[in-house]
């Protein structure tokens, strides 16, 4: 006898409602994941809140905590010229670091990209050090900049210099900072290396086939191939610049004459040596803007230079089709 109508709509509804399987296969993704929500909301959104909420308050570690709105942010622009001094030490350690880190990180690419004998013990000596500790990598270079015994002023007398006391001389310690610096950028070198493995070698054959030279194959090929990852390792330049700290708290203590005194350094002493949190809270929301006003610009002018295989952009507006007369 056939179904009626009601007794198949009944059994296909049925066959609609979720199954404990289906449930579970539906929670089962968030299962996985739910550690790293958890910690991005305990360790990474949770304190960023918190510093926002605690920069408009007087938050010293012991004694009564007092709102004050934004007054922290007002003494920090009218009433602290150690924040001016700090600033304007980061923005030329930047200005040197940022376009040398990126130089010198393609240079050693560019070298471990060619098919010579021991490119693997050299591609692993280039990295060693960016996985050194930061302090241990700071006493390294004590040892090499040392006035008295360093190694470095030891091989300058050698071609008949007299090396400077390069951590305690004002002319040449934000120098020697951005020279330690470029000693890490091993994870930089292997990323412009994987980006220098993806450019096809068709390229080249036939730039050498149509007569160009090395120097025109790597700005006419190279560089714009390589444009995207460009782009990646400027900005982690531009945030590693903004957040140097390790190397001039072991190797100077923002000295001398506060020449190395970096916004990071200057951050942290006021949390950490006056227990000024909210001041010091501001004044990480300062640098969280400044790092991410840059970042935009680069990602503004990132249109103009930046080269996407396979990508093509309208750079004019298609004429109006003509009707058939």
């Amino acid at each position: 006898m056939a179904q009626t109508y009601p007794q198949q709509a009944g059994e296909y509804a049925a066959s609609l409602k979720p199954t404990k399987k289906r449930k579970w296969g539906r929670v089962t993704p968030y299962l996985f994941i739910f550690p790293w929500i958890f910690g991005f909301l305990v360790f990474t959104l949770g304190p960023l809140l918190f510093s926002l909420v605690i920069s408009l308050f007087d938050w010293p570690i012991v004694g009564q905590v007092k709102f004050i709105g934004l007054g922290n942010y007002i003494d920090m622009f009218t009433d602290d010229p150690l924040f001016w001094k700090s600033f304007g030490v980061t923005l030329k350690f930047a200005a040197l670091f940022v376009p040398l880190n990126i130089i010198v990180a393609l240079g050693l690419a560019i070298l471990l990209n060619q098919n010579t004998r021991g490119n693997a013990f050299f591609r692993t000596a280039f990295y060693l050090p960016s996985v050194i500790s930061g302090v241990a990598l700071a006493m390294i270079w004590a040892w090499v900049y040392s006035g008295e015994y360093g190694i470095l002023n030891y091989f300058l007398s050698l071609v008949g210099v007299q090396g400077p006391d390069w951590l305690n001389d004002t002319h040449w310690s934000l120098g020697a900072m951005v020279l330690a610096s470029l000693w890490g950028q091993g994870s930089m070198m292997l990323i412009f290396l994987a980006g220098l493995k993806g450019i096809p070698k068709d390229l080249y054959e036939s730039a050498s086939i149509d007569g160009a030279g090395r120097m025109r194959q790597f700005f006419s090929i190279t560089v714009p191939m390589l444009s995207p990852t460009i782009l990646f390792n400027l900005i982690t330049s531009i945030i590693a610049a903004f957040q140097q700290l390790t190397l001039a708290l072991v190797l100077t203590g923002g000295g001398p004459l506060k020449s190395t005194y970096f916004y990071a350094m200057y951050m942290y002493e006021n949390a950490f040596k006056y227990f000024k949190m909210g001041y010091s809270a501001a004044n990480a929301w300062f640098m969280f803007l400044i790092v991410l006003s840059l970042t935009f610009l680069v990602f503004r002018s990132s249109a103009a230079w930046v080269y996407y295989e396979g990508e093509m952009k309208r750079t004019a507006k298609p004429g109006k089709r003509r009707k058939p007369s």
